[in-house]
């Protein structure tokens, strides 16, 4: 009996032996893959009877063999020069579907994972890693707003498409008025000269226009009047759009900054302490001038002999052609546009599970949740347990070609030694049979 379970179990090396040598092989060929999860062989001891010494004649159980792979275990980053090719810092993977469910739009695209991607634009704009996948993400409003998009399903996702001929404008709707006003232009002996200055400003349909803006200081034979009056016009059409009277605080510490507003005439609405700011419209507009708070070193400052508008800032912008792309630590892919400005497009989400190593393994590095992955979860990149998105780089493979080479030579020892029982229980049988010549 023992004899032949030690035939057995040599027969059962021979096969984990083989198993291994396949994960050994497969990672080796798989060293060069970017995103490639290593598999592993683990073996078992098998017990036959009580396996206890004493307990009559021993038989050999042999061993069996099962294979895993070690999806929580990623290769190192390496950098490239693309911005859509993404990886992860941390714990993760990427939203990607199948080449036919980039085609579904309803949220219904079968949902699989991915380590890292080296993404570009398919015929249709679609962002596709080289094997056909798709990246998924969550649209963003066209005014730059977040939706609530659920967490715990796909159903939110859809495949990144990003229109290669679209041109964006955006009107301008803000405008901050960081001048310096000189106050000597304020004293009894002044000219009363105004200053002027031309602010761009954008239309709903990305068309520019210019406004005039005039700085009239107030002069006063008693002293220093510290006032002056802000009258803006529409250059093209000459139209007031709103005057008003500043004044400026004179005491120590407040000195220099805006004391108060007030509005002159209908045009325009009057001016807010509490958010420092009034509005004009124009051509149908409306534009926000934020001036400054009572008190508060910002917006319109008077000090000194000279006329500075150098801290003059507006939103919006002329028609602009797409140029590249860009993606953020938190997921955000932008668009980007020759005339400087970006907008959001979609926001792509991390997926994460409670046990990686339980997700199922498929073709082209993607992963597929399971019943012993556990259910997934859309986190946002940097939140939570998972890593930021790294744009401009790639995640090697998890293969140690050197520690594999190792473990080669000890499966190809083991294998021998295998065959080298088998052998030697044939020769035992050989001599059994031999005494009864």
């Amino acid at each position: 009996m023992s004899i032949s379970s030690s035939m057995n179990a040599g027969v059962s090396g021979l096969r984990a032996n083989s198993a291994r040598l396949g994960t050994i092989s497969d990672n080796i060929a798989n060293s060069a893959t970017h995103g490639y999860r290593r598999s592993e062989t683990a073996f078992h001891s098998m017990v036959v009877g009580s396996g206890i010494t004493g307990q009559g004649a021993y038989s050999a159980g042999g061993v069996r063999s099962s294979t895993y792979r070690q999806v929580d275990q990623g290769g190192a980053l390496i950098g490239t020069q693309h911005s859509t090719d993404l990886a992860l810092s941390g714990r993760g993977f990427f939203p990607v579907t199948t080449e036919l469910g980039a085609r579904l739009t309803d949220g219904t695209s079968p949902l699989l994972l991915a380590a890292t991607g080296s993404f570009r634009q398919d015929d249709s704009g679609i962002l596709r890693d080289p094997s056909g996948n798709a990246l998924l993400g969550w649209p963003v409003n066209p005014d730059g707003t977040m939706p609530s998009y659920p967490r715990d399903n796909a159903s939110g996702l859809r495949p990144v498409r990003i229109e290669v001929n679209q041109q964006l404008s955006s009107p301008t709707t803000e405008v901050t008025l960081g001048v310096n006003l000189p106050a000597s232009a304020t004293l009894p002996d002044a000219s009363g000269e105004a200053r002027l200055m031309t602010l761009d400003y954008f239309n709903a349909l990305g068309i520019g226009g210019k406004l005039e803006l005039e700085f009239t200081p107030q002069i006063d034979p008693a002293g220093p009047s510290n006032s002056w009056t802000l009258a803006i016009t529409d250059s093209d059409t000459g139209a007031a759009l709103g005057s008003y009277a500043v004044q400026f605080d004179a005491t120590i510490g407040a000195g220099g900054t805006v004391e108060s507003i007030t509005q002159i005439g209908a045009e325009g609405t009057a001016y807010d302490p509490d958010s420092g700011s009034f509005a004009i419209e124009v051509g149908g507009q409306q534009i926000s001038f934020f001036v400054g708070r009572p008190g508060v070193n910002e917006g319109l400052i008077q000090r000194g002999q000279s006329f500075s508008p150098v801290g003059v800032e507006q939103n919006g912008f002329a028609s602009g052609n797409l140029v590249g792309l860009s993606v953020d630590a938190a997921g955000n892919l932008d668009a980007v546009y020759d005339q400087g400005f970006r907008r959001t497009l979609y926001r792509i989400p991390v997926v994460d599970v409670p046990n990686p190593n339980g997700l199922t393994a498929l073709n082209n590095q993607a992963f597929q949740v399971s019943r012993d992955s556990g259910p997934f979860f859309l986190w946002d990149a940097g939140s939570g347990p998972v890593g930021e998105v790294v744009s401009f780089a790639l995640q090697e493979s998890a293969t140690d070609v050197a520690a594999e080479l190792t473990a080669l030579i000890q499966t190809q020892r083991a294998y021998s030694s295998n065959a080298k029982v088998i052998q030697t229980v044939d020769e035992m049988f050989q001599e059994t049979t031999n005494i009864k010549r």
